[in-house]
């Protein structure tokens, strides 16, 4: 409250010099950022492992064990935690048995995405409809050990039995030759066990995953997770909570478990949270088709609004992270939000195959950044989150086809905030005009800048979003308990809103560094009209 009391007390001084202020009080720490905060998603869905991770060991595009060496390298880059697989709704339907084995003897399956109309276009051929099971558990891991990232899988409990979830949990992690499982995985060439700690018990679990009411799915979830081998790992399980801010969901999964049977399994570590951008109607309509927008052709209106859509999910945290105190006193269990994104609809995709795919332009960039921001400013509170997805699909990183492959604004988001990785988030405030515009001949406005900021060891980092789309925001940042030897910028930005790379133009957005005008504790800097900026300060 006392640096609040300064901030607004210093406002007018502010004024005088610039139109916006950040305050860092580096003294009040939020929480430790878990770098598992930063993880990505894979579904079995269109071109993100099939095209996208997967390309085989006898292809022609460079690849270890046939995982695309492109993207292994990109994800090196930006210090991948964790990855999520295999999906999603994909999981509600997958029998992990048919992923392992000799490649040439594993079942083709019905892909879960079948029945969408988004798949309509397949006419019934290719992997994206048909699951050939090239990539099971085993092509998995290996993905994740080369990126040196941890592995998260979810499990099937919507078709599966809780004895096929104790054996595939088996399977991973039972010590070399000890059971048959064991030996089944050193045959594929993996003796050593897997050490898979973190798992989903359902996914969606209020709709593909079963369509439970939260009572169902809270005896679901203990029944599944009564006794599952552990072999000395602290086995972390997610829950699957609500779609977006259902908070019915979640006080009767809690009241359920904690007071109808005195919940006390401490491998409840997360309950999964998520949120999809993707009603751009301007409250015309719930309708999850009409309501879409278009990945490419938006104007400024939809530019706002889509980003209104993303910035909901402070509120959904906040809500969320209430319930569960209700019940769980302590907060043992953290938020995951192990789906967020925009959703467009269809059109955008570099390749027909490539259900859900999409393009990704600045928008998307300013969307995820103000996203990450929310987790790290809301630290003690989520301990997970898996961006959906990583390649070829909903708000990518990364797009592929073939032998061509690029990255997106978003991977420059995820490369300028990887210092946010494992560092002690402090408090920042932020004040600056709100924004202004015309929403269907009423005014609407938005916030005019925010972020977030973190401390390692003698390194601050501050990354800030301005989301004008037309003008561009001087401030003055303030350090409150420190002082700043040397400071720099790096900024994503573009004249053109609508900016995206393509196989043509791989580099049409980028990165750039900016210089910084640094006096003892503050620092001035203009944010770009439609930025997102990464400032790295050494403090004294």
């Amino acid at each position: 409250m006392a640096g609040t009391a300064f901030a607004f007390s210093h406002r007018r001084l502010w004024a005088q010099s610039s139109d916006a202020h950040v305050e860092i009080l580096v003294n009040e720490p939020v929480g430790v950022i878990s770098p598992n905060i930063y993880g990505h998603f894979t579904e079995h869905i269109g071109g993100v492992i099939y095209d996208g991770v997967w390309v085989g060991p006898d292809s022609k595009i460079p690849n270890k064990y046939g995982i695309r060496s492109a993207l292994l390298d990109r994800l090196k880059e930006i210090g991948t935690p964790i990855i999520r697989w295999p999906g999603g709704c994909f999981a509600d339907s997958y029998d992990w048995k048919d992923g392992i084995g000799p490649a040439a003897n594993r079942p083709k399956r019905t892909n879960f995405w079948e029945v969408d109309p988004d798949a309509a276009r397949m006419h019934h051929k290719g992997p994206q409809v048909f699951e050939p099971n090239s990539f099971g558990t085993n092509e998995f891991i290996q993905f994740c050990r080369l990126t040196g990232a941890e592995p998260y899988l979810a499990a099937n409990l919507r078709s599966l039995s809780a004895s096929e979830f104790d054996h595939w949990v088996e399977y991973c992690n039972s010590p070399a030759g000890s059971t048959t499982l064991a030996e089944m995985r050193g045959a594929a060439g993996f003796p050593d066990p897997f050490r898979v700690r973190y798992w989903g018990v359902g996914n969606e679990s209020w709709g593909c995953g079963g369509n439970f009411a939260p009572e169902e799915y809270a005896s679901e979830f203990r029944r599944f997770t009564t006794w599952v081998p552990s072999f000395d790992l602290d086995l972390q399980f997610i829950g699957a909570g609500p779609n977006g801010n259902d908070i019915d969901w979640t006080h009767r999964f809690f009241e359920q478990l904690y007071i109808g049977h005195r919940h006390n399994n401490p491998s409840l570590a997360g309950w999964s949270v998520h949120h999809y951008s993707w009603n751009l109607s301007r409250g015309k309509t719930q309708d999850w088709i009409k309501g879409k927008g278009d990945a490419l052709t938006f104007d400024s209106v939809d530019w706002y609004e889509l980003l209104r859509e993303s910035s909901r999910i402070e509120q959904i945290l906040n809500d969320h992270w209430a319930a569960m105190g209700q019940y769980d006193t302590v907060h043992h269990v953290k938020l995951v939000v192990d789906e967020y994104g925009p959703w467009y609809r269809q059109g955008s995709e570099v390749d027909l195959t490539h259900i859900f795919g999409q393009q990704i332009t600045m928008r998307d960039a300013l969307a995820t950044a103000l996203t990450l921001d929310t987790f790290n400013r809301n630290a003690d509170k989520v301990m997970m989150a898996t961006c959906a997805q990583l390649v070829n699909n909903l708000n990518a990183l990364f797009l592929a086809h073939e032998d061509r492959f690029i990255s997106t604004p978003n991977f420059h988001v995820f490369a300028m905030y990887a210092a946010h990785q494992g560092a002690q988030a402090v408090r920042a405030e932020f004040d600056a005009p709100q924004i202004s515009y015309d929403r269907d001949e009423k005014q609407a406005s938005f916030w005019g800048l925010k972020g977030s900021a973190s401390v390692n060891g003698k390194t601050l980092t501050l990354t800030v979003v301005n989301p004008d789309a037309k003008e561009s925001r001087e401030a003055s940042i303030s350090l409150r308990g420190g002082s700043v030897s040397n400071a720099k910028a790096v900024v994503l930005a573009s004249s053109d809103i609508h900016a995206h790379n393509t196989f043509d133009h791989p580099k049409a957005v980028g990165t750039e560094e900016k210089a910084i005008a640094v006096q003892g504790s503050t620092l001035h800097f203009t944010f770009p009209a439609a930025s997102v900026t990464k400032i790295t300060a050494e403090l004294g």
